[in-house]
């Protein structure tokens, strides 16, 4: 597209709101009025050429008394959608004085698929305010200025020269996507409702298509974006796969599909894939989570750049029934490592990798291609959770399936409303032989270029070069700098958990008794205190180190005298009398036939250790813990798998601090030049 074209129509459009709503809607309902007049008018369009043509179908309809016309009148007007009002937005001005009867006329003539879409929108709301303000026809006059055509066909002039080009399509969707970036950046909406910029939306569309691009045939592919805002991706998807077919002589039947649960977006996307000629029903409103639409399909190709760092609790108080609930969506519980419930849950404070998941379930199995899958995520979806969580779950999942081809690193403020560093994680279910079993990274932080103008937090871009040199990078699966290739084992782990024996020293004082005297008064244990005392008595000495020893005398005595040690009397004991001391014997919790003992462990002294998965967690042990804690053990029932995915580790470089030399220098040449300035001023 002509940037200088897409610029001087988003500067008009952003023009009419300064010029025609100020002083009548607040700034940050601008975009209330703006984005959905902007989208009526590029319609109303679309409409003009066949406006009389479906007027005259409409009639000689009524006056048959068919009562389905909605086939006809879409033939008619040539497109996926019709209006069978008498006016255009140019014939609604040749009557002002019923401007706002005709206006809602006009709106109401739109086909359902557009009247969803309007109400989407919430425009209706809006047009009282506008009419009684006496805005509504000047607001109309400027989107029919000869100064923006938001037609696809282009304005000549008078020697046939074109005045203004034609809007494509793609064209329209950029339009779209940079009003909705400024008003955004107006509103300072959170780093969570930013869109994708298209060179990353064609970085990842080129990802997934061009590495099989020898491999598409003729036939009918599905393309899938599960949170499609706009529908960016799915637009740039259409068109790169059209041009790969062409280009291998192939006929292919593209299908859009998506879901977006933002009103405004939403209609923006359906408008623009109404426009195409998709089918209506293939862009659903709601959430993808807790109300999937495709429910049944699989897709050949999925695109997506979810919420990160956003809350799913709602859908997920919704899947599960409730807070007490369990989760029933197959989705999200599967059949995995010996599990027939590996939970693919998330915390509830972010649920970017459950769409991931999302995708990941509507994977074809019974194609030669399958399913590839690009989606951006931030750098929590590499590492957050511990072992057997629900993100550690879902990356173990993936990687046990083998699924992932590679994470792309990419620059900081690369986004238009976030400057955190974000990834491209590609995914199929179709690896070729030479990536089995094995993992890409590719650091591409410092391939960028940047830009003249800051558009929101956004400074940088990624240039048709760097795009292939990325794209060149990941077919070429080759070790450089820039790129290591990892066994899908290198990520995995084992968390094993490492006791050590709980050690008590015995404090049998008058001082110690008195405090456990009045203890059990309070807790009516008076007949445990006597027993306590006698061993006190037996037992020389007030301070013990071996518990084991004097808790057999107060077991024995309280046998001696036909009471109960209870686990309320021995809870007593060691709260009142009892002191942890490293120097103390180990608490025995077991006594085996064999002679063996079991310890019981110190929820004090408790630690983990991530054991890799290629390691022998034996040998670790031996070799990383029981030189430092000779008395520890692994609690073995409680070994975790886990999967993390250290991206910057493995890219990291040392840079050496410098010398104290240097620093000393430098600080005595500010000091000179802090002197010399001072000279200067006190002359």
């Amino acid at each position: 597209m002509d940037y200088t074209q897409h610029n001087a129509i988003v500067s008009f459009i952003w023009g009419i709101a300064d010029d025609v709503l100020r002083d009548v809607f607040v700034r940050g309902k601008y975009r209330d009025v703006i984005l959905p007049m902007t989208v009526i008018r590029r319609l109303d369009a679309l409409l003009e050429p066949t406006k009389d043509a479906v007027l005259k179908k409409k009639a000689h309809l009524d006056k048959m008394k068919v009562a389905n016309q909605e086939a006809a009148l879409r033939r008619e007007s040539r497109l996926a959608f019709y209006n069978t009002s008498e006016f255009t937005l140019r014939r609604l001005m040749d009557a002002p004085k019923q401007l706002k009867a005709n206006f809602i006329c006009y709106l109401d003539g739109f086909s359902a698929n557009v009247g969803e879409i309007v109400g989407k929108f919430a425009f209706r709301n809006q047009v009282d305010k506008l009419h009684e303000s006496d805005v509504l026809g000047h607001l109309i006059e400027k989107f029919l200025s000869p100064d923006i055509n938001l037609s696809p066909n282009p304005v000549f002039n008078s020697d046939g020269s074109v005045r203004l080009p034609g809007l494509t399509n793609l064209g329209m969707g950029y339009v779209f996507e940079e009003l909705i970036r400024k008003f955004n950046e107006e509103n300072n909406e959170e780093a969570g409702e930013h869109f994708t910029p298209r060179e990353i939306v064609r970085l990842m569309a080129s990802l997934i298509f061009l590495p099989i691009k020898d491999q598409v045939t003729s036939g009918t592919y599905l393309v899938y974006d599960c949170a499609c805002g706009t529908g960016g991706m799915l637009t740039e998807s259409d068109a790169m796969l059209k041009e790969l077919a062409i280009e291998h002589k192939k006929e292919v039947s593209i299908h859009l599909y998506g879901q977006e649960v933002n009103a405004e977006t939403f209609a923006i996307c359906k408008a623009d894939l109404l426009i195409k000629g998709e089918e209506e029903r293939n862009i659903a409103f709601g959430s993808t989570l807790s109300q999937d639409a495709f429910p049944r399909l699989q897709f050949d190709f999925m695109l997506a750049n979810p919420p990160y760092g956003k809350s799913w609790k709602t859908d997920l108080d919704r899947l599960c029934g409730g807070d007490k609930g369990e989760m029933k969506d197959y989705r999200f519980i599967v059949d995995h490592d010996g599990d027939a419930e590996f939970p693919l849950i998330t915390r509830s404070s972010d649920g970017q990798l459950v769409f991931l998941v999302n995708m990941l379930s509507k994977m074809k199995t019974d194609t030669p291609l399958g399913s590839r899958v690009a989606t951006v995520h931030n750098g929590s979806a590499l590492f957050t959770g511990d072992a057997g969580q629900g993100e550690s779950n879902i990356r173990q999942w993936i990687l046990e399936n083998d699924w992932l081809e590679a994470i792309i690193g990419l620059p900081e403020n690369l986004f238009y409303n976030t400057g955190i560093a974000t990834y491209i994680w590609v995914l199929t279910n179709r690896k070729p032989t030479h990536r089995k079993g094995k993992v890409q990274l590719i650091d591409a932080t410092q391939w960028f270029t940047k830009l003249r103008k800051n558009l929101g937090q956004k400074n940088c871009e990624f240039s048709p070069a760097q795009i292939e040199q990325i794209v060149r990078t990941f077919l070429d699966f080759k070790e450089t700098e820039q790129s290591k290739v990892f066994d899908n084992a290198d990520f995995g782990y084992w968390q094993i958990t490492v006791e050590r024996p709980l050690r008590l020293r015995v404090d049998l004082s008058a001082e110690a008794i008195a405090r456990l005297r009045s203890a059990c008064k309070e807790a009516k244990e008076e007949p445990f205190i006597k027993i306590v005392e006698r061993v006190a008595g037996k037992l020389k000495g007030s301070q013990h180190t071996d518990f084991n020893k004097v808790w057999e005398a107060v077991v024995a005595d309280a046998d001696e005298h036909d009471a109960k040690v209870t686990g309320k009397r021995e809870k007593l004991f060691r709260e009142f009398v009892c002191q942890r001391d490293e120097k103390a014997e180990p608490v025995i919790k077991k006594r085996g036939k064999d002679g063996t003992v079991e310890y019981e462990p110190d929820p004090e002294l408790r630690d983990n250790e991530n054991v890799p998965l290629k390691d022998d967690i034996e040998a670790y042990f031996q070799r990383e813990v029981l030189p430092h804690v000779p008395d520890a053990w692994i609690d073995h029932e409680k070994t975790v798998k886990g999967y993390e995915i250290s991206f910057t580790k493995y890219f990291y470089k040392y840079q050496p601090l410098r010398s104290l030399d240097a620093i000393a220098g430098d600080l005595k040449k500010l000091e000179r030049e802090t002197e010399g300035l001072l000279n200067k001023i006190t002359g």
